[in-house]
């Protein structure tokens, strides 16, 4: 039986489908939400094998806390899944101070909270796992959402070299990036004002503030499936370093690497002529 910890517990998101599928496997779990009530309800019908936290993941004490609180009530955490993160609309130029400074406090610095306070007992027992939800934004630029895209970004670097560090620990790290998912994640956006600082990117941010709204409850991914394959992939002989999820966020990757293939091809000599 292994235990997880969950950020981002949020009812409708990714957080409580990780959790769900890992106790149906017959492991237990430790799901933080900001609102612990929302899951209370939820919780109870698998008894003693969840626990339910309180945790803003922007708060490094909080944080701390319940990462000792799930070890002092489990023993251990074998698998850390960082679920919590969002993003705001705005463009690069015209964003907030207060937005970009939120988006990464969520999606970059809390994650390095989580990780560093479960880190020691996972080297300790010389084993586990650190799933970082990131996003195809993470790998493609996202008009729109250029700061979301950074933070992920970034997640997608930190988690390289956290790889090659704790590997020889037995920490083993899986970056995943969905697409579009129906999770609730996009209703939250139908009633965000628009405070784009820079009159010149209203109308770019507002299409895509009304495409986000029009999507939400279409969104081809199925969040039930893309948790079961990132268990394929944490489960597979040779476990992959990131995995993908959904046909359009797979085509949009591809397409991606394919094109900066071709055009570091183009520029080979340019390249190779910059070395003494």
């Amino acid at each position: 039986m292994r235990t997880w910890f969950v950020t981002g517990g949020t009812p409708g998101g990714f957080g409580v489908v990780y959790a769900e599928a890992a106790l149906e496997q017959g492991d237990q779990v430790v799901v933080t939400a900001r609102r612990p009530s929302e899951l209370q309800e939820w919780a109870e019908q698998y008894g003693d094998r969840v626990l339910v936290l309180q945790l803003d993941v922007t708060d490094a004490d909080q944080v701390r806390a319940a990462v000792t609180a799930a070890e002092e009530r489990f023993g251990g955490i074998d698998v850390l899944v960082n679920c919590a993160g969002r993003g705001w609309y705005g463009s690069v130029e015209g964003a907030s101070d207060e937005t970009i400074r939120r988006t990464f406090d969520l999606n970059l610095f809390a994650v390095v909270e989580v990780i560093r306070a479960a880190l020691p007992g996972m080297r300790a027992r010389g084993d586990g796992w650190i799933v970082n939800m990131s996003s195809v934004a993470g790998l493609v630029g996202a008009q729109g959402f250029g700061y979301y895209a950074a933070a992920k970004f970034a997640l997608e670097g930190l988690s390289e070299t956290l790889r090659q560090e704790v590997e020889p620990f037995g920490v083993r790290v899986l970056v995943v990036e969905p697409g579009a998912f129906r999770t609730k994640a996009y209703a939250s956006f139908e009633n965000e004002p628009v405070n784009e600082t820079v009159d010149a990117y209203v109308p770019m941010v507002e299409s895509v503030k009304a495409a986000f709204v029009d999507l939400n409850g279409k969104q081809p991914g199925d969040p039930k499936r893309g948790v079961q394959a990132v268990f394929g992939a944490m489960n597979a002989p040779v476990p992959p370093h990131r995995i993908v999820l959904g046909n359009s966020g797979y085509e949009v990757v591809v397409a991606m690497h394919k094109d900066a293939l071709a055009e570091l091809g183009a520029n080979e000599n340019l390249s190779r002529s910059a070395d003494f």
